[in-house]
């Protein structure tokens, strides 16, 4: 069926809980609610920045945002905080030395580490209620669209 048809049969009995949209802003209210039930010392942001330094660092703030999927005001922000709490630091690239490169620290790479099976579980608990080739099928399609 073409696109054209598809949309103008939906239309017909359109609701708000059908939208692909409002759909996945829910599961990401989920998937919060139980990362911070779990997770108090990082948000999900925090977490991301953090494990990326810690497995690819040293790295560019830039590349850090384009990595994580967030925009120069966000990783900003996460960067100075993980920075302020100790858990990254800061230092000039020697071949571009208007670049600022991150890495983490000792201490970040051991939260870091704690946090990622904590996370695993986070994730598991999100799609709970799913059967296993289910949570299979919806990480690849979410893997699809992204």
């Amino acid at each position: 069926m073409d696109t054209a048809r598809e949309t103008a049969s939906e239309g017909e009995d359109w609701s708000l809980e059908r939208q692909v949209g409002f759909l996945i802003r829910r599961v990401q209210q989920r998937h919060l609610a139980i990362f911070s039930e779990h997770v108090t010392d990082l948000t999900p942001t925090q977490f991301s920045a953090l494990v990326t330094v810690a497995q690819d660092g040293p790295i560019s703030q830039n590349e850090l945002g384009r990595r994580t999927a967030m925009d120069v005001a966000t990783i900003k922000g996460v960067a100075d905080r993980l920075q302020a709490r100790g858990l990254v630091v800061g230092h000039r690239d020697e071949t571009d030395r208007r670049r600022i490169l991150l890495e983490v620290t000792p201490e970040g790479r051991a939260l870091a580490e704690r946090r990622r099976a904590d996370v695993s579980a986070i994730s598991q608990a999100t799609l709970g209620p799913l059967t296993a080739a289910e949570r299979k099928t919806l990480v690849r399609l979410l893997k699809k669209i992204s």
